[in-house]
């Protein structure tokens, strides 16, 4: 008679063989490894979005206003000038002024740049799993396959 090459369980059929667990194990963790992908790809295609749209924009800005800018920096000077300031007193007065508003421009784009998550989510849910798959005591026990 010919017996299969699995080892079977000794005990209560009821319960898995430890080959069974091994393959269980080695789902779930497949299983968590794609989460995290995705959830990775998600974060990026976010913070991506948000990166042109602030690119976009900036260009947009830096375009028109230096335009504006030149026109501005002109009537500027010659009313500095008509006030009896001398002409290049009031082109370095002007390009102060410039000067100033170019710091300005740079604060507003580091505050928009601020909202860039960094994969915060992900790196987080990846510290917990790694942490529950080191048998931590410490971290929060989580379902190995959610119900949905």
């Amino acid at each position: 008679m010919a017996r299969s090459a699995a080892p079977q369980s000794l005990g209560n059929d009821s319960e898995p063989s430890i080959g069974d667990l091994v393959s269980q194990a080695v789902r779930d963790v497949t299983q968590l490894v794609k989460c995290e992908l995705a959830l990775a790809k998600l974060e990026l295609r976010d913070d991506a979005k948000r990166l042109g749209l602030a690119a976009a924009l900036l260009a947009i800005t830096a375009f028109t206003g230096c335009l504006i800018l030149v026109l501005l920096c002109f009537a500027f000077v010659y009313g500095l000038v008509t006030l009896g300031i001398w002409t290049w007193a009031a082109f370095l007065i002007v390009a102060g002024v410039c000067v100033l508003l170019a710091g300005v421009a740079v604060l507003v784009v580091i505050v928009k740049v601020r909202g860039v998550s960094g994969l915060r989510k992900t790196r987080q849910t990846v510290q917990e799993d790694l942490a529950l798959l080191k048998r931590d005591e410490d971290a929060p026990a989580r379902p190995a396959v959610e119900a949905g």
